[in-house]
């Protein structure tokens, strides 16, 4: 990650490409990338996070975003997951002396999730998943809440662990057709977007994990000057047993990401 932050073009060129070839990434919150366990069958997973972010100097007029993002997941059966979760906007921008604030409904998204090899203490196999996501155009776009397309978006998921409280996780994943931007954050350009990312958690108390995450995406041909790479530096605390806050602390470079942002949340499982 330290290379990452050398100044110069081929220095983040070089980062872009590692993610896209061999990503890393966790998916419980507060970390962007998805992890490999699914929601156990017949039972429910619920996410709520506040995401606020200062933006690029290339977003001008707008400034600053704020996401609400609710999630619902449901084990549908054993090793396969569905959810449904959709954000609340809220965008921030600045002409002249004039401020401006537009808030409502983002995009909404479907995904079905597959775990089809489970992590084993006797193998080296690491643990694999798929996801498959449809975002559906609900966001107005006149106020920049929506893209106005319909997103298709597949996402391979590995994970390992390195020992009995420390977690890896890679992710790759191809976005088809529609664009990556959730509200004004993201790439805007349409067709096929490379993602890539990854997490490195470690469980420092029984209820306390900690970790770092490196995500990135790119365009079909490989723009990197409107690509996205940012990181979280983050967690989470269990304060009961099937529930935890999430908080985590954004920074971001390229046109795509945020400048920098906090992040706060809950998860509950029932």
């Amino acid at each position: 990650m330290r290379n990452c932050k050398a100044i110069g073009s081929r220095s983040i060129s070089a980062c872009v490409l590692l993610l896209l070839l061999a990503s890393l990434a966790n998916g419980q919150q507060p970390f962007v990338t998805d992890d490999a366990e699914t929601t156990p069958k017949h039972h429910f997973h619920f996410e709520f996070s506040n995401e606020f972010d200062l933006l690029q100097h290339s977003s001008f007029p707008n400034r600053k975003q704020n996401t609400a993002d609710s999630e619902l997941d449901y084990g549908l059966l054993d090793r396969l997951e569905i959810g449904i979760d959709f954000p609340l906007l809220t965008i921030y921008s600045t002409t002249g002396t004039l401020r401006r604030r537009v808030s409502g409904l983002g995009d909404t998204n479907l995904s079905v999730k597959y775990n089809f090899v489970r992590e084993n203490d006797n193998s080296r196999m690491p643990a694999l998943a798929v996801t498959f996501n449809v975002e559906l155009p609900t966001g107005d776009t006149t106020r920049q809440l929506g893209s106005g397309l319909a997103d298709y978006y597949l996402n391979g998921i590995l994970q390992r662990s390195l020992d009995r409280t420390t977690k890896l996780r890679l992710n790759g994943g191809v976005l088809f057709s529609g664009n990556e931007t959730t509200g004004v954050v993201g790439l805007k350009s349409r067709g096929t977007v490379f993602t890539g990312g990854g997490s490195l958690v470690r469980q420092v108390k029984p209820s306390l994990q900690l970790g770092v995450e490196l995500t990135g995406a790119v365009t079909g041909n490989f723009q990197l000057g409107k690509g996205r790479l940012q990181s979280l530096v983050g967690g989470n605390y269990q304060f009961k047993k099937k529930a935890s806050f999430d908080f985590g602390i954004v920074a971001g470079k390229l046109a795509a990401s945020p400048s920098l942002g906090v992040q706060l949340g809950i998860s509950i499982d029932f």
